[in-house]
């Protein structure tokens, strides 16, 4: 397996570590993934800038509602600029059409936006016609039940996977991730797993994508990868035991949805008090693999 990749991934993607069961990675995850989701928008921007079908305009509105996360609130037209890397003056007449156009909400007292309904019916309407999410959510709760983790189904957006299910196991204890939240591609088993599922050439060019973000770090992401790249061939799962965050194990699968979907992947993680690597790769392992063959099975008829 060739292992000469040549990108990077940001670091600053990855979230500060912290005790899962009590502080609450959605928001690191959330937070974390603004700056390099971002840079990702503008790399997208600027590879069809040579396109005379693509309407700048447009992606500029798009980049503005992408700018906001599971963990927003409200943001300014200050906030958006910085996020998004525009003139505040461009900001300013964009979030000006999409509050005309119900995808924004302007809040008087503050000043700042927050999402319209708009922007929730889009979501709604993308998040209803998944299918995969009501045929694997059974299965996905009955492995959380058995594992006492946290079971989730993610795909790719930009640089981070962003969940579109979630189920917990009947114990506390477990990572506080909705759907919405994003994790980092590169640090986490999820990320891994999809990275390790895609064509090569996909990836080489997901590599190139994120290359400039940070050549420091990259030495230590590049080993990541490339581990998980030949345990996804060895153990049918990819890993990240302490990697995303310290105190975070998981593992995971991808697999291809059908439907012209792209590819998703399905993780189990949760704190590393509570799941050791050895109850992860020895219990866990087998039983994901099987969760992932039987929603593949479903999905091609």
């Amino acid at each position: 397996m060739s292992k000469n990749y040549p990108g990077t991934v940001d670091q600053s993607d990855a979230p500060a570590s912290g005790d899962p069961a009590v502080g609450d990675p959605a928001q690191a995850a959330s937070s974390s993934a603004k700056a390099p989701a971002v840079l990702a928008m503008r790399t997208a921007h600027e590879a069809h800038k040579d396109d005379r079908h693509f309407v700048t305009a447009l992606a500029r509105g798009l980049e503005v509602l992408a700018c906001f996360r599971s963990g927003d609130k409200s943001l300014s037209n200050q906030e958006l600029a910085a996020r998004c890397r525009l003139p505040k003056s461009t900001v300013s007449r964009l979030t000006h059409t999409l509050t005309l156009l119900g995808y924004l909400i302007h809040l008087k007292e503050s000043g700042k936006y927050r999402l319209g309904t708009a922007s929730l019916a889009l979501g709604s309407a993308m998040l209803a016609r998944l299918d995969v999410r009501k045929i694997a959510r059974p299965v996905m709760q009955e492995l959380a039940d058995i594992s006492g983790a946290t079971v989730s189904l993610g795909t790719r957006d930009r640089l981070s996977m962003i969940y579109v299910e979630n189920c917990r196991g009947s114990v506390a204890l477990t990572l506080t991730l909705e759907v919405g939240s994003r994790i980092p591609v590169a640090t986490s088993a999820i990320g891994r797993a999809w990275l390790a599922a895609i064509p090569e050439h996909d990836r080489l060019s997901f590599m190139e994508q994120v290359r400039e973000l940070d050549h420091i770090a990259w030495p230590k992401t590049r080993r990541g990868i490339e581990k998980a790249l030949d345990e996804y061939q060895t153990l049918g799962v990819t890993t990240s035991f302490g990697d995303w965050q310290k105190d975070v194990n998981g593992i995971a699968r991808a697999f291809q949805p059908g439907g012209e979907l792209p590819i998703m992947a399905i993780n189990v993680g949760g704190p590393s008090f509570k799941l050791s690597k050895e109850f992860l790769l020895e219990e866990v392992r087998p039983r994901l693999i099987d969760v992932v063959t039987q929603l593949e099975t479903a999905l091609s008829h």
